[in-house]
């Protein structure tokens, strides 16, 4: 059973109130989302495709990330989940935004790493193949390819970063 804090939108942690993964979220209710997106420090990006029995099986995703553990501060989350989707371990990790969706509050960062392109590790159930992709690529993909709307407007603001 997966735990998780629960927030109210000013992203206030609620106390005495524990979220269970997969029951219903009350309304004005929120749980902790990080993502990650890794640029190599020679200008690609990582992406993962998601294992086919997903939701959204066999598109690439060009996050790492996924939901905070009670008690795990964003960066916390975001690094666990880097680890564990990518098996990419970073010293230091860029918030770039935030935003909310129906029940989560997205915080969102960068990894830039001279990580060995070649040692990317794939989780069990959670992704199939990795790919690196250079920037006009990543931009290009469509919602055919890349999961999420969101995580599209993301990527197209990536001019903004640096």
């Amino acid at each position: 059973m997966e735990l998780w804090d629960a927030y109210d939108k000013s992203f206030i942690k609620i106390s005495g109130l524990t979220l269970i993964r997969g029951k219903e979220i009350p309304k004005g209710v929120y749980h902790l989302v990080c993502d990650v997106l890794v640029q190599h420090e020679d200008g690609t990006y990582l992406l993962m495709k998601r294992d086919l029995r997903k939701t959204f099986g066999g598109m690439w995703e060009a996050t790492a990330g996924g939901s905070a553990l009670v008690g795990e501060k964003p960066l916390e989350c975001a690094k666990r989940e880097l680890v564990e989707e990518t098996g990419i371990i970073a010293d230091e990790l860029i918030e770039v935004g935030r935003c909310m969706g129906h029940h989560e509050i997205y915080v969102e960062y960068l990894c830039v790493t001279n990580w060995d392109k070649n040692q990317i590790t794939l989780q069990e159930g959670e992704t199939i193949a990795y790919q690196w992709v250079e920037r006009d690529m990543l931009r290009a993909m469509n919602d055919d390819e890349l999961v999420t709307e969101r995580i599209q407007k993301f990527i197209h603001e990536l001019n903004s970063w640096y």
